[in-house]
């Protein structure tokens, strides 16, 4: 058990472990639900790239490419090169669970395409958060290994960055959801159960981004309470 000079690391047991117990169960359920939902296949026999151009072609959007992507659940959109990058089973796949993915990317895109204002704010913010993802808790613990206050707090404000941004990827996960199962809905593209065949796909996924974000803040709060504790000894 993580011990840092502070004593027996309590908030460790308090904190990250049943945060980390969440995030496992987050990925778990989405490989469950998604495993499911791949063997449901839609009655209109519908690919996940001919989903997503529906979806593209609802926004009015004409410029981004939809391409295969090598591995398994990479599916992705690229607003850099303006592509929708689709795994193999969600590209040519005709699953109610490629169908619902392949959309969520395609509401990417439409985000990207109508500026929504999540998207630029995290946007804004990544290459800051990028560091602190790798560097904030590294030199927040290595702070308070050294009694180096400010080393401390450089490493919690840059861990900070990294949260704001999974706090802002939250609604973009979210709404991206939202725009893919209205197109669905409007188009039907799914019939009957099928449709909440995708919605369940979508909600499992969007559960991995919440017990992301549970776990950096369990370690910022455990991190503050080992520092403050210290300044009590």
């Amino acid at each position: 058990m993580p011990y840092y000079g502070y004593g027996l690391d309590i908030y460790y047991l308090l904190l990250v472990l049943p945060a980390f117990a969440l995030a496992m169960w987050a990925q778990i359920h989405v490989k469950r639900t998604y495993k499911k939902m791949d063997a449901v296949l839609n009655s209109r026999g519908l690919t996940g790239e001919q989903a997503a151009m529906r979806v593209l072609y609802h926004y009015g959007i004409n410029n981004v490419r939809i391409e295969r992507a090598a591995g398994r659940l990479t599916d992705h959109y690229d607003p850099r090169s303006n592509v929708i990058r689709l795994s193999g089973a969600v590209f040519s796949g005709t699953s109610v669970a490629a169908v619902g993915i392949a959309c969520h990317e395609a509401g990417h895109a439409a985000q990207h395409a109508q500026s929504y204002a999540p998207v630029k704010v995290r946007n804004s913010i990544l290459p800051v958060s990028n560091i602190g993802s790798m560097m904030g808790i590294p030199l927040a613990i290595a702070g308070l290994f050294m009694g180096f206050g400010m080393l401390f707090y450089i490493g919690i404000a840059l861990f900070l960055f990294a949260i704001v941004f999974q706090l802002v990827t939250l609604p973009v996960e979210f709404n991206a959801s939202k725009r893919a199962l209205a197109v669905i809905d409007e188009t039907g593209m799914l019939q009957g159960g099928e449709y909440d065949g995708a919605k369940k796909v979508l909600s499992a996924a969007a559960w991995t981004y919440v017990a992301a974000l549970a776990v950096s803040i369990a370690n910022l709060l455990r991190l503050l309470l080992l520092s403050n504790r210290g300044k009590r000894r």
